[in-house]
């Protein structure tokens, strides 16, 4: 098993996972625990620490929540992408294509994924201003994202989708959550990765990101 050997290589080589899961193989509880130490030592606002992560690894109770994503997946939801948002999505022929046949690969199989990850934090965000946006979920997505991380360096593939937010109220009360005062921030599948050779990504041109001093 090769796996990342540098901080750039991990930052770089962290996909989203979909085809490439292992749908067979249990993942240890001691390696999602040694993932969520990690990602508690991400940044938090006021050192408030409202993160959760619930982990869903029950055959019936994946079942239940499996259906209730697909069923989000369906449904859609959220704007449109804009005619630049077209653009960059399409840059490289076949990636769009990837993605999607991925997406599909999830869906038919998302009951089979070992596990379940799902982050929450303290705090609605429902009508909220953007400061109190940005500082409910600055507090739980780079914990999400470090435990993604963690997960890549162990073997294991993740991959950050938003299906639950369409399924939310449902998806709380299958797992208890106490839904007026927690939200569930993302939904992440977790399983070992089918081999290991993940590559950087084709990406937009840097001189495209980057805005110097202003817009």
């Amino acid at each position: 098993m090769t796996l990342p050997r540098t901080p750039d290589e991990l930052l770089s080589t962290t996909r989203a996972v979909r085809r490439r899961l292992d749908l067979d193989r249990p993942v240890p509880r001691r390696l999602i625990e040694e993932c969520v130490d990690l990602a508690t030592q991400a940044p938090t606002g006021r050192n408030r620490q409202r993160w959760h992560f619930l982990v869903v690894t029950e055959a019936a109770r994946r079942r239940v929540v499996g259906d209730l994503l697909r069923r989000a997946l369906l449904t859609g939801g959220g704007r449109g992408p804009t005619e630049r948002d077209l653009r960059r999505m399409y840059a490289h022929p076949g990636s769009m294509e990837k993605v999607s046949d991925g997406v599909r690969h999830l869906y038919d199989n998302i009951h089979r994924v070992p596990a379940f990850v799902i982050p929450a934090v303290e705090g609605r965000t429902d009508r909220a201003s953007v400061l109190e946006q940005s500082m409910t979920w600055g507090s739980i997505l780079p914990a999400v994202w470090s435990f993604m991380l963690a997960a890549r360096a162990r073997g294991l593939g993740t991959v950050w989708t938003t299906a639950q937010g369409a399924v939310e109220r449902e998806v709380a009360e299958v797992l208890g959550v106490p839904h007026r005062e927690v939200m569930l921030a993302a939904f992440v599948p977790l399983a070992f990765t089918l081999g290991t050779d993940f590559r950087p990504a084709r990406r937009v041109p840097r001189d495209e990101v980057p805005h110097w001093e202003r817009w």
